[in-house]
């Protein structure tokens, strides 16, 4: 039995503009959430800043705003703190790919139990629409006039290079398969990556839903998605055809399971603390 998704609605005004790629996502998280019987109280979700970050404003649960490219960190010490959280990190491209593109890789490496939401729109919205990390070369923004210069990065190429634990893609128009998605990183063991086609309709006129929909497609049940060779082949797939859905997946201990008087014990939230046990610490530099 789904829990009733109007549990997860807040009153909060919403800011994003209208016809945002991330009403999209909001909603399918929300909808993810619901399917699995969750509860608000048994969900944390974190962001850093940015358009995508505004999301913990608008969902009724736990949340938490980090600074610029900062939301993976504090999520990790969320998880290790209260291993029972349910924790969802939702950024932008910009906020994960750019600034927080040193924290991604040790996420990765790490395998830490999250789930990582990247509103990819190819552009900062937040700030004005200049390009982002993901920004194709050539592509004319608010700043760079004559064009972008630098190379696109390339998301899934990236996380199925560093053996990501869990790799996806899909678009924020397709909120029945980007619930699913959301599902499925979520009860995965470990670090869940799904970087999710955003539509900005405000600076973005590239990128538009058109151009989206005349290059998608979704993986089938035919397809391998423990394949590391092919799933790399897949993540160069682009210009003409977009994959989406789980493109690369491998099983392998979570940060948790490899330290085993975390893994063993009781969450450090649950633990009872007693501040006078610091006394024969700090009676050394009495």
């Amino acid at each position: 039995m789904a829990t009733d998704i109007k549990l997860f609605d807040t009153d909060a005004e919403n800011s994003w503009c209208p016809g945002c790629g991330n009403f999209g996502i909001l909603n399918a998280l929300k909808k993810a959430l619901s399917n699995q019987d969750l509860l608000p109280h048994e969900v944390l979700v974190m962001s850093g800043i940015g358009q995508a970050a505004k999301t913990p404003h608008y969902i009724n649960v736990n949340g938490f705003n980090g600074l610029h490219g900062r939301g993976l960190p504090p999520a990790f010490g969320a998880k290790v703190a209260n291993k029972s959280l349910k924790i969802v990190v939702t950024t932008g491209d910009g906020d994960a790919y750019g600034e927080g593109g040193n924290h991604i890789i040790h996420s990765i490496r790490r395998n830490i139990d999250i789930t990582h939401l990247v509103h990819d729109n190819q552009i900062y919205g937040l700030t004005k629409g200049q390009g982002s990390p993901t920004t194709a070369v050539g592509h004319k923004t608010s700043m760079q006039f004559d064009g972008v210069v630098s190379d696109a990065f390339n998301p899934i190429a990236f996380a199925i290079s560093l053996g990501c634990s869990f790799v996806a893609r899909s678009f924020s128009a397709d909120v029945d398969h980007l619930s699913k998605m959301i599902e499925k990183a979520m009860k995965h063991k470990g670090y869940a990556l799904i970087d999710i086609l955003q539509p900005c309709v405000t600076f973005n006129k590239v990128n538009t839903y058109k151009w989206y929909k005349d290059r998608i497609y979704y993986l089938d049940d035919e397809y391998n998605p423990y394949d590391k060779i092919n799933a790399f082949k897949k993540s160069q797939e682009w210009d003409d055809e977009i994959p989406l859905g789980i493109i690369y997946k491998e099983d392998k201990p979570t940060f948790l399971d490899r330290v085993p008087h975390i893994k063993e014990s009781k969450p450090l939230v649950d633990k009872k603390l007693n501040p006078k046990n610091a006394e024969k610490f700090l009676s050394q530099f009495r």
